[in-house]
């Protein structure tokens, strides 16, 4: 088994909470406990990477640096990227380790800063297309007043009909390459667990030497952690979010859960618009490219069912 698993950074901080250190703490140890019972399944060979969302994270460190701008400078986004990275990743093998430790299981557990290759010609960097939610969630009224105070900003309805369903939203360019991809993997082979590509990757480009330079975007970790499942030869493609199962008819009265389905039917969904941009469009994209790609499952759903569905009792589940 070799499994990659994404996390949804709302599964670390939640909607209705403030994202206080106990909170977040709190949420990576329910998270971290689902994850060590997986790993307690292994067998000789088998891995486990994972990465994780940081918009929540990254949009609140953004407010805080709005608020602070005038006593201290302000950061880009490629550049808060890398302290969410640290942040989440610190997180997560401190609560990896403590409850491998609890099982019996002697693992290392280890998180990189790590950097993903986009292309600064993307659709995402012109006019209103930005789609990444990032920060708090917002009602109407305060996404109109967010608008207000800053003209610049892209605002949109990311869960309609939901109370605070209003977000702002970012750059999301496509992801081409893990740029320590390689390395990554070697570190799998050691039998360390790696945490990598979090937030989607230091967002990075490549300039007319090759060099790399960071950009202004937060990717989409699904789909960097698509990118990076090729990269180091995950069979297995898990996405944690905070819905058991995507949705037909999303929103709808005749809404109903997607169980297991192939690449071929995932597609026509897809296409049929089941699945909103910038939450489950991307997730259920990935899925299927991974599974075209040459993975053997991507597997959609919420963090308490995360050991059901890895053993396809539950959530979506795309195969060949």
């Amino acid at each position: 088994m070799k499994l990659l698993v994404a996390l949804g950074g709302n599964a670390i901080k939640q909607a209705h909470e403030a994202g206080t250190t106990e909170e977040q703490f709190a949420n990576c140890e329910k998270t971290s406990e689902q994850l060590a019972k997986i790993v307690s399944e292994f067998g000789p060979g088998d891995w486990l990477a994972i990465t994780h969302g940081n918009g929540p994270q990254s949009g609140n460190l953004s407010v805080q640096m709005d608020a602070a701008k005038d006593l201290v400078a302000e950061q880009t986004l490629d550049i808060i990227g890398a302290m969410t990275q640290g942040q989440i990743g610190y997180m997560l093998q401190n609560t990896m380790q403590k409850h491998l430790k609890a099982l019996g299981i002697d693992k290392d557990v280890i998180a990189v800063v790590n950097q993903v290759l986009v292309d600064p010609d993307d659709p995402e960097f012109t006019g209103d297309t930005a789609s990444k939610p990032v920060g708090n969630f917002f009602t109407a009224e305060e996404a109109r007043a967010l608008k207000a105070e800053h003209p610049d900003y892209v605002v949109k309805e990311v869960k309609p009909g939901a109370e605070k369903g209003w977000r702002r939203c970012v750059p999301s360019p496509i992801p081409s390459l893990n740029v320590e991809g390689r390395a990554i993997g070697k570190i799998l082979d050691a039998g360390i667990i790696v945490i990598a590509s979090g937030g989607g990757g230091i967002p990075v480009m490549q300039d007319d030497k090759g060099d790399y330079q960071g950009l202004e975007a937060v990717i989409d970790k699904d789909r960097a952690g698509e990118v990076m499942a090729q990269e180091i030869g995950a069979d297995t493609f898990m996405m944690v979010t905070d819905v058991e199962h995507a949705l037909m008819n999303f929103g709808k009265e005749n809404a109903a859960p997607i169980g297991e389905v192939t690449v071929a039917e995932a597609q026509r969904l897809a296409d049929e618009g089941h699945f909103l941009p910038g939450s489950m469009g991307p997730k259920v994209a990935s899925a299927i490219k991974f599974v075209q790609d040459g993975g053997k499952r991507a597997i959609i759903s919420s963090l308490d069912k995360t050991v059901e569905a890895f053993e396809g009792k539950t959530g979506t589940i795309i195969v060949p």
